[in-house]
């Protein structure tokens, strides 16, 4: 006690020496400008400063909060790379060596994990890798596909919407450090990265897939210029049935993925300032990524919180513009009606999270397809009341007679977990209008039911699901009509049957 009254003396007697007069150029500082010496937070609790001057302590603390913010970011904003990462690696898993194509013969099925793929559709998959020259493309006529790039940007349409209008065509990828000149008779189409992915659909006319295949497969061709004299033989892997996966990881791997994709793209292949997000985690071009104990910890988090966010926006989306409807469950990709995300000037990012977390294949086309041509879609993983559709329940949708679709209309089921087709003993993992077995109501509406069950007599009208599994479904319809387009026809959403 002696020793604090004694200390309590000192400094009374040495107090006054530090006392000095307002300083003679005084401003009238604000107290909003200025930091408190203590300060407290919801997010990092107390923190700690001498006039201003973070603590150590506070230091600390805000340098892991700051790396762990930009982590959070940086997987948001990676999923576009790190989803063509996964899918391009995919491929290879699945036998595609350079300048192969992947064709599905007999349509996809859930073994294949493939971001919302459809059953109803023949897919040919490739990548085009520009790095070492420019690639031609031989595309057949009567096809519909597109191209994106390694940050799955759009690049151009092939066939019925590309340059060839459905005529077919050569067309030459030209990568960003090609000088030469380059020969004529192609569609020329330069990209920004190495990396590139053709996905296009082959229309399969009165359900004979064989033929459908065949006429890919005889006309479609993938090799470097330096071989256009003589090209090699094409090779085509039917990857229908095959266990392989094209998922992005949702872990630290996450990140990996999206290191992997900035050392091998050109240094000016992305915009600058998320080049610069991804830096400073400690992804650098030309640099290796290896973060220490602290940091990689930071990062494992990050990305869990990053796979938490990115599911909350694809499955519980709090933004109202993204319903079609003020009274219905189903929801859009592009609340701005544009395939690059944009709304009056500005980028949606939650958009642009949903649609790589949920989805993959970006063209113009399926942000705003003209009467008649292309295709719309709308998702929902809720039930009427709201809550996430349960694989253990039972749940009919009715569809308003005629359906607005001038070729046809699917629903299709999807994992929660990886985003592919729900893993079922039903192959389609959905129906869709040109099955034989649907049957529509008297007044043309159509009913369907989806539950582990069939409805006694509806099985050619019934989905299933699994117990203790979460499902989400897209709606698509191939060629949607004026009604979807002004929003005077409406779908049911997903009503629990009990």
């Amino acid at each position: 006690m002696k020793k604090i009254m004694l200390a309590l003396a000192m400094l009374l007697i040495v107090a006054p020496a530090f006392v000095s007069a307002a300083p003679k150029y005084a401003a009238d500082v604000p107290e909003n400008v200025t930091t408190p010496d203590v300060v407290q937070t919801k997010q990092l609790g107390e923190l700690h400063f001498f006039d201003g001057m973070p603590s150590e302590e506070t230091v600390k603390k805000v340098y892991d909060n700051l790396d762990f913010i930009r982590g959070v970011e940086s997987f948001l904003s990676g999923i576009p790379a790190a989803s063509i990462y996964g899918l391009l690696e995919g491929l290879k898993q699945a036998g595609i060596q350079e300048n192969g194509v992947a064709i599905t013969e007999s349509l996809l099925d859930a073994q294949t994990l493939f971001l919302t793929g459809n059953t109803t559709t023949m897919y040919c998959s490739f990548e085009i890798n520009t790095k070492n020259e420019p690639i031609v493309v031989e595309i057949p006529p009567m096809v519909l596909g597109m191209v994106d790039d390694a940050f799955f940007r759009y690049i151009t349409d092939v066939g019925l919407t590309g340059p060839d209008q459905g005529k077919g065509g050569k067309y030459l990828f030209v990568g960003p450090d090609f000088k030469e000149a380059l020969p004529a008779g192609y569609f020329v189409v330069h990209t920004k990265t190495y990396r590139n992915w053709l996905m296009k659909r082959a229309f399969v006319k009165g359900n004979d897939l064989k033929q459908a295949a065949t006429n890919i497969k005889s006309k479609l061709r993938v090799y470097p210029l330096s071989k256009a004299s003589n090209p090699p033989a094409q090779q085509f892997v039917d990857i229908t049935g095959n266990q392989f996966n094209t998922v992005h990881a949702n872990d630290y791997h996450f990140f990996e993925e999206l290191n992997a994709v900035i050392q091998y793209e050109p240094a000016g292949a992305f915009n600058r300032e998320l080049v610069g997000l991804f830096a400073s985690i400690g992804i650098k071009k030309g640099e290796s990524f290896e973060p220490d104990s602290r940091m990689k910890k930071i990062l494992t988090d990050a990305a869990a919180v990053g796979n938490a966010t990115a599911r909350a926006i694809s499955f519980a989306p709090r933004d109202e513009k993204v319903f079609y409807y003020p009274d219905r469950k189903w929801y859009t990709f592009f609340s701005g009606g544009n395939h690059e995300f944009m709304d009056n000037g500005e980028m949606v990012l939650n958009d642009r999270t949903f649609f790589h977390y949920v989805a993959t294949g970006i063209t113009p086309a399926m942000a705003m397809s003209a009467v008649g041509k292309g295709s719309a879609y709308a998702l929902t993983g809720m039930d009427t009341e709201g809550h996430y559709l349960n694989g253990s329940n039972s749940y009919k949708i009715t569809l308003p007679g005629p359906v607005p679709a001038a070729n046809f209309w699917s629903f299709t089921v999807y994992s929660t977990q990886h985003r592919s087709l729900l893993e079922t003993d039903q192959k389609t993992a959905g129906v869709d209008s040109n099955n034989p077995d649907l049957k529509a109501n008297a007044d043309g509406s159509y009913t369907v039911w989806f539950g582990p069950e069939a409805p006694a007599g509806k099985e050619g009208n019934w989905v299933q699901t699994i117990p203790g599994k979460s499902w989400f479904s897209l709606l698509r319809l191939y060629g949607p009509l004026e009604p979807w387009m002004n929003k005077t026809w409406k779908p049911g959403d997903f009503a629990l049957v009990k």
